[in-house]
């Protein structure tokens, strides 16, 4: 009985899996909508500066002020 269940549910995840495929068209990126005005690229450089450097920076900047700004640690000494 539990290989029949995990049939069904492996056929189902298929099912959807390939419909979604074939309901997105990427053809469809290919034609420029009205107004669409994309600039210019972005370089390998400012992408991963973008995408992955800021990120951390972001975290590391807002764990600090978390640590330096806590107040409680004090409040459990004194």
């Amino acid at each position: 009985m539990d290989k029949k269940n995990a049939l069904r549910a492996g056929a189902v995840t298929a099912g959807t899996t390939l419909m979604m495929l074939l309901m997105t068209s990427p053809a469809l990126a290919l034609t420029r909508d009205d107004g669409d005005d994309p600039g210019a690229g972005l370089s390998i450089g400012a992408t991963l500066g973008l995408y992955v450097a800021l990120p951390i920076v972001l975290f590391l900047v807002i764990a600090g002020l978390v640590m330096v700004l806590d107040k409680s640690h004090k409040q459990q000494q004194g």
